[in-house]
């Protein structure tokens, strides 16, 4: 049975650690990168299907020296926002907003859920994020869980595969604001403009203080 066990998990290590995707230039790189005013802060994403209430996908955003989102295995990408693994960089406050429509629509709804840290907690999970290298689809919460495990203040937070496991977790840290965003927008994303003109697809976008449906 072990030798079964280890031989199904072998695909999946090399596939861990031939992962990459997309490599901005450095160049690119430092001409984005954005410090978002305020205090430092870690934030989660959690992606909720509103059919089956069962959390999609997890996201996770950090401002310290910089802002960046890190956004495992997921599909968002935009032109101005250089990318390398999944790290993205030069997130300012449009961009944010981008990315919150670009996941919310009629079958999904955004769980946000911010926490005040110290400089140097921010710049542990900066750096966690860039050193982690791109994740394999179905590891995107697990591999969150394991880069927050690092930042001291969350070490209790689970290796968990399950997003809305590690939602209720960060839910417990003192301090955190969460919110919920909802949006009738279609799932095509037919609606998305750029970053420029975003703000007239998130006018019907609803948000609601708290952890918005069951929980």
């Amino acid at each position: 049975m072990r030798s079964i066990l280890l031989a199904a998990l072998f695909p999946l290590t090399l596939a861990a650690c031939a992962a990459q995707g997309p490599w901005a230039p450095d160049a690119q790189v430092e001409a984005a990168r954005y410090r978002a005013e305020g205090p430092p802060m870690i934030t989660l994403f959690t992606m909720v299907n509103n059919r089956s209430n069962e959390g999609a996908h997890s996201a996770l955003m950090v401002n310290g020296s910089e802002r960046v989102i890190f956004n495992p295995a997921g599909t968002f990408h935009h032109p101005r926002l250089p990318q390398r693994a999944d790290v993205h960089y030069g997130i300012d406050d449009a961009a944010v907003d981008f990315f919150v429509d670009y996941h919310a629509r009629e079958t999904y709804r955004v769980i946000r859920q911010d926490v005040v840290v110290t400089p140097e907690q921010a710049e542990i999970a900066l750096q966690q994020i860039e050193d982690h290298g791109a994740v394999p689809r179905a590891l995107c919460t697990t591999s969150i869980g394991r880069i927050l495990r690092d930042v001291p203040g969350f070490q209790d937070m689970p290796r968990s595969p399950f997003p809305k496991a590690t939602m209720r977790a960060f839910q417990e840290i003192p301090g955190v604001r969460t919110r919920t965003y909802y949006d009738d927008s279609p799932d095509d994303r037919s609606d998305l403009g750029t970053i420029t003109d975003s703000p007239a697809a998130r006018a019907d976008i609803v948000v609601v203080e708290g952890v918005g449906g069951k929980p």
